[in-house]
C-alpha cells in the first residue's frame, strides 16, 4: 500500500511540474503516467518525420521550440527522463514549431504531431505497456473478406483507443479557445489522427498442409509512420486557405474557386513567411549556412534556398571505390580513387 501511494504521489509531482499543460492534460497525466513516456516517443517520431519531409525546404522543422502549444514544453527522451521527471528535474527539451501559427507549416505540424501521439499510444497498447488498454478487443472470432473466411488472432492494433486518447490529450488546450486559430488546430489535429487509421492494414498467417491457406489467422496492424508522413505531406502541398465564418462557429474557403475542405484536408489562415532571414516571431532561423543543391531546380536549389543572396562553393576531395571488378570466385576488388566534389 505504501509503494502504491508513493507511485501516485510521484506521478502527481511529475505531472504538476510539467510547464504548459492545461488542467485536463494534467488530469490525464496523473491518471496515465505511463502513457506520458509513450507520448514522448510520439513526439520524437513526428519531429523526425517533420524534419524528413521539410529537409529540402527553407523552413526545415528545426527552427524553434513549439512553445506552450500541444504538449507544453515536454519531450520525453527515455525511461530515465521519466524517472528524473518524477524527482522534479524536468522532462527534457522542446520540439520545434513555426510560430506563424496560422500558416501551412503550422497546419502540417499540428497534423503530424497529433498523428505521432496516436501512433505511439496505439503501439504501446499492443506491446502491453499501458494498463488502460491492450489489443483491439473487437477483433475476435470468425470473419470474412474477399479471400474467404478467417479467424481474428494475434494482436490487432487498438487504433480506436489511440485516437481517443490523443484526441483527449492533444485537443485539450485548443478546446479552451474559441478563436479561428483554435478551430484550425482542432481541424488539423483530427486530420492527423485520421491519417494514421487510413493506413491500418490487415495481415494474415496461413495454416494448413504445406502452408496452404485453408485456414487463416488475421490481425490489423499500423503501417510504418513514413506512410502517414508522406500522406500528410501531400495534404500540406494541397492545403486550403480558409477564413472564419460570420457566426464564428467554423470557416469557409478564402477563395471561392477552391473546393470546401474535407475532414482529411489541412487548412490554414495566414500566408507563410519566406523564412529567408532569422525572425523569432515567425519561427525562422533563416537559411544562412544551409547546404543547397547547385544542380537542382527545386526548393533545395541554391537560388531558392539562398533567397537570391548568393552562395559560397567549396571543392572537397574524398576517397571513393572505383574500377571494381568481379573475380572468380567470389570476390569484388576495387581501387581507391580520389574524387573532387563541388
Amino acid at each position: 500500500m505504501r509503494r502504491y501511494m508513493g507511485a501516485v504521489g510521484s506521478s502527481r509531482v511529475m505531472c504538476d511540474n510539467v510547464p504548459g499543460l492545461v488542467s485536463r492534460q494534467r488530469q490525464l497525466c496523473r491518471r496515465h503516467p505511463e502513457a506520458m513516456l509513450s507520448i514522448g516517443r510520439g513526439v520524437a517520431a513526428w519531429t523526425a518525420e517533420c524534419q524528413h519531409q521539410f529537409r529540402r525546404h527553407r523552413w526545415d522543422c528545426n527552427a524553434l521550440e513549439r512553445g506552450q502549444r500541444l504538449l507544453g514544453r515536454v519531450l520525453l527522451r527515455s525511461e530515465s527522463a521519466m524517472r528524473e521527471a518524477s524527482r522534479g528535474l524536468g522532462w527534457g527539451v522542446r520540439p520545434p514549431r513555426p510560430r506563424a501559427g496560422g500558416s501551412r507549416e503550422s497546419a502540417f505540424v499540428h497534423a503530424i504531431s497529433s498523428a505521432g501521439v496516436v501512433f505511439a499510444i496505439t503501439r504501446a497498447c499492443s506491446q502491453g505497456e499501458l494498463k488502460s488498454c491492450s489489443c483491439d478487443p473487437e477483433k475476435k472470432g470468425a470473419a470474412k473478406d474477399s479471400k474467404g473466411h478467417f479467424d481474428w488472432g494475434g494482436c490487432s492494433d487498438n487504433i480506436d483507443y489511440g485516437i481517443k486518447f490523443a484526441r483527449a490529450f492533444v485537443d485539450a488546450k485548443e478546446r479552451k479557445g474559441k478563436d479561428a486559430r483554435a478551430l484550425m488546430n482542432l481541424h488539423n489535429n483530427r486530420a492527423g489522427r485520421k491519417a494514421v487509421k487510413r493506413f491500418l492494414k490487415q495481415e494474415c498467417k496461413c495454416h494448413g498442409v504445406s502452408g496452404s491457406c485453408t485456414l487463416r489467422t488475421c490481425w490489423l496492424a499500423m503501417a510504418d509512420f513514413r506512410k502517414t508522413g508522406d500522406y500528410l505531406w501531400k495534404k500540406y502541398n494541397g492545403a486550403i486557405q480558409v477564413v472564419m465564418n460570420q457566426d464564428g462557429t467554423g470557416f469557409t474557403v478564402a477563395n471561392k474557386k477552391f473546393k470546401k475542405p474535407t475532414k482529411n484536408d489541412l487548412v490554414y489562415f495566414e500566408s507563410s513567411p519566406d523564412y529567408c532571414i532569422r525572425d523569432r516571431d515567425v519561427g525562422s532561423l533563416g537559411t544562412a549556412g544551409r547546404v543547397c543543391n547547385q544542380t537542382s531546380r527545386g526548393m533545395d536549389s541554391c537560388e531558392v534556398m539562398c533567397c537570391g543572396r548568393g552562395y559560397d562553393t567549396s571543392r572537397v576531395s574524398r576517397m571513393t571505390k572505383c574500377e571494381c571488378k568481379f573475380h572468380w570466385c567470389c570476390a569484388v576488388r576495387c581501387q581507391d580513387c580520389l574524387e573532387v566534389v563541388i
